[in-house]
């Protein structure tokens, strides 16, 4: 266990979190089992030694941190290592990449009722298979997602501007507006969020680009492929669906159409779908009252770093920035495909449409008009597209 202990306390003295997230003041930490989910390359490892360097200093050994890459773990597990550290006085186990454990869920549920003094802080991927079991109603999970715009605005001017709820940002953008613009310009920072803001990698490589292409790979070949349980040959095939849906003309999918190209069935591409979604690579958006297996009535890359890494030279402006409001809401409220096209229905109760500021609408009273290529709207009902990078 002292191996592990040294580890341990070198991550936290070598962490560099140069941004706060906002999901750990959310959580309640007292809570005896607690999970983080969230897709590959927004964070978990470095949210995990950030939340330990904050609360426990590692010389009174009461946390410990264990990342489940460890061969000995995929042999010995973890229920005895838990009982040995709550001996020696353990009170926390961080325990990372939890889903890489041989039946990790019973082991973790094990530690649970075996420990009762000790509390276990996991995480996994975003695809959790079927989630149907005891773990899932003994822990409590919280979702960790990429950076938000706002976060990245204060990443790169040092300032620490809040979060606004959505209905802050109807009934008073215009306030808002003056508040955050007397202090940065949030403008200046939005193209690069779009192209490497999203992922906070990007802050440890200088090829952005290639590191999220091989992070997108191993949420197909690992985090689908094998939680999944899906054969190896079909890899290329759900590949090539990725690709097909990112360089369509328009989110509105053929489903008939993309099952010909692949050479399944519809039944086949809409599970394919569904694993895509989970894996956080697309939002899927459907009319109001409609939901999966339904076919949806859009489809988005999950948000617009993918976008330019996986090279797609001919995507509209609009859709770019319709993947950047959906990719700001999906997590927290329910979004739905309106009539026209860049309408949504947000909560079943605002009436949103996204539209270049020089675009004119035809709409009426209680629609909301989110105008992206602008810093600054005036009319009362019009709100720049970038304040919605900061609901989170």
């Amino acid at each position: 266990m002292d191996s592990y202990f040294q580890a341990h306390t070198y991550l936290i003295d070598h962490i560099s979190a140069p941004v706060r997230r906002s999901l750990m003041d959310s959580i309640d930490w007292s809570y005896r089992l607690i999970g983080i989910r969230g897709a590959r390359g927004v964070g978990r490892t470095q949210f995990l030694l950030q939340y330990a360097k904050e609360h426990f200093d590692p010389r009174m050994r009461q946390c410990l941190y264990l990342n489940m890459n460890s061969f000995y773990f995929q042999c010995k597990g973890i229920v005895a290592f838990a009982g040995d550290f709550v001996k020696a006085g353990g009170q926390v186990l961080i325990i990372d990449q939890a889903f890489k454990l041989p039946r990790w869920r019973e082991q973790l549920c094990e530690c649970y009722h075996r420990y009762p003094k000790l509390r276990i802080v996991y995480s996994t991927t975003a695809v959790m298979g079927n989630d149907n079991t005891e773990l899932s109603t003994i822990s409590r999970q919280y979702w960790l997602h990429g950076f938000s715009f706002r976060e990245f605005v204060n990443l790169q001017t040092g300032e620490n501007l809040r979060a606004y709820t959505i209905n802050e940002l109807i009934e008073n953008h215009e306030f808002i507006q003056r508040s955050i613009l007397s202090r940065v310009k949030p403008w200046d920072y939005f193209d690069a969020y779009l192209r490497h803001g999203h992922y906070p990698f990007f802050l440890d490589t200088r090829n952005f680009t290639e590191a999220l292409l091989k992070s997108m790979n191993i949420m197909v070949e690992v985090d689908i492929l094998f939680t999944k349980q899906v054969e190896l040959k079909y890899l290329e095939r759900i590949k090539r669906l990725l690709y097909l849906l990112a360089s369509a003309e328009n989110s509105t999918p053929n489903i008939s159409l993309i099952a010909e190209q692949l050479g399944t069935s519809r039944a086949t591409v809409m599970n394919y779908l569904k694993y895509l979604e989970e894996a956080r690579l697309i939002n899927m958006i459907y009319r109001e009252g409609e939901q999966f297996p339904k076919k949806p009535a859009a489809i988005y890359l999950h948000d617009t770093n993918l976008i330019h890494a996986m090279y797609i030279p001919d995507i509209s402006e609009q859709q770019t920035m319709e993947t950047f409001f959906i990719n700001s809401l999906w997590r927290h409220h329910t979004i739905s495909k309106g009539r026209r096209d860049g309408q949504f229905l947000v909560n079943g109760t605002y009436d949103i449409c996204v539209a270049d500021k020089a675009k004119r609408i035809k709409h009426t009273g209680r629609t909301t008009i989110i105008r992206y290529n602008t810093e600054v709207t005036r009319a009362t009902n019009e709100i720049p597209l970038w304040l919605f990078g900061f609901l989170y």
